[in-house]
């Protein structure tokens, strides 16, 4: 079975732009395909990801499930259980640690509801 060779015609419509026009239309269709991906990652979330960016800043895998947790009961998910844990560090000024300590023991969620609410 032979390819049918229709290369020429099918960059017709490139042809005669330059390579700057060519690395704009590159990243321009980048764009359109990648775009949709973010917004998925944006809005959606699993608690297992979570989790995995608690770990990556530095809180204990221990801590991690229980903070999730917290997250998920208090409907606060959607905002990122990193965001939430950075947000009550600086509203105290303590450590990221510190505060996903606090979070981990039970202690502080009032605060990051009210801190989300407003």
């Amino acid at each position: 079975m032979k390819r049918k060779d229709d290369f020429e015609e099918r960059r017709k419509h490139l042809a005669n732009l330059s390579d700057e026009e060519l690395y704009q239309r590159f990243w321009q269709l980048t764009e359109k395909v990648v775009d949709p991906l973010l917004e998925l990652g944006r809005k959606h979330t699993t608690p297992s990801i979570e989790r995995s960016v608690l770990l990556r800043m530095g809180i204990s895998s221990l801590d991690a499930k229980p903070i999730v947790e917290g997250c998920i009961d208090r409907g606060l998910m959607g905002k990122g259980a990193g965001h939430v844990v950075y947000k009550l560090a600086k509203a105290k000024n303590i450590s990221i640690k510190e505060a996903g300590s606090m979070l981990a023991e039970g202690e502080g969620w009032d605060e990051v509801v009210a801190l989300f609410k407003s």
